[in-house]
């Protein structure tokens, strides 16, 4: 069974087992998550349910938005994702999730958006070595030669080629990550090790498929 929550980044801390054993976690703050809509194979092509999670004030939801929330009969959130299914949806419109739907033990997949670090140069970006420091080098940290390229008046560089440019701030998913606790009492969980995103971004928690190797 699928299982997903959409939820926001609160920072990292750690924690002692029972054991005595030192683990580092993540803090997300989850739950609450309602379910604005259904797709179905049979209708849409594809199974997928749509939740909600986030407040959000009214005089920032636009009409369209205020229109899709009366329809589904649900207060109006600031997130909204589509989560993709193997088998149509359990869920019924309106139901609200929690984050009792995961335990402790479970392995999940963690989607964010990772921190922008703004533009970065080719050594930083990409990891290139830097020319040598001494004063006769004209070449200290600049790309250097970026090959052939197309000749005559339409001459450009080739797609795919390693420059400098934006550097993160793109969509990340690190896999098979273990929840260490669930606090249903304020709707967090903890899973250990590092996820995506800076503090206060949202993120999406869905368990771990393990793949068919028949």
């Amino acid at each position: 069974m699928s299982k997903a929550l959409l939820g926001r980044k609160l920072g990292m801390t750690q924690i002692f087992t029972e054991e005595g054993k030192l683990i580092p976690v993540t803090v997300v703050e989850s739950g609450n998550n309602v379910v604005i809509g259904n797709k179905t194979e049979d209708v849409d092509g594809y199974n997928a349910v749509q939740l909600g999670f986030g407040v959000i004030k009214e005089k920032h939801v636009n009409k369209p938005m205020k229109g899709f929330f009366k329809k589904a009969g649900v207060e109006p959130v600031k997130l909204i994702r589509e989560m993709r299914l193997a088998a149509p949806s359990e869920h019924k419109v309106g139901d609200v999730l929690g984050v009792d739907i995961f335990a402790a033990g479970d392995l999940v997949d963690v989607t964010g958006t990772s921190k922008g670090k703004g533009f970065a140069g080719t050594i930083k970006r990409h990891g290139f070595a830097r020319g040598p420091m001494g004063h006769g080098s004209k070449s200290h940290r600049e790309p250097g030669s970026i090959g052939a390229m197309i000749s005559g008046p339409g001459g450009k560089v080739l797609k795919g080629k390693k420059l400098p440019g934006h550097m993160g701030h793109e969509r990340v998913t690190v896999q098979r990550l273990s929840v260490v606790r669930v606090d249903t009492g304020r709707n967090i969980i903890l899973i250990k090790g590092a996820i995506p995103g800076p503090k206060k971004g949202f993120v999406t928690i869905k368990n771990t498929v393990k793949p068919n190797l028949k």
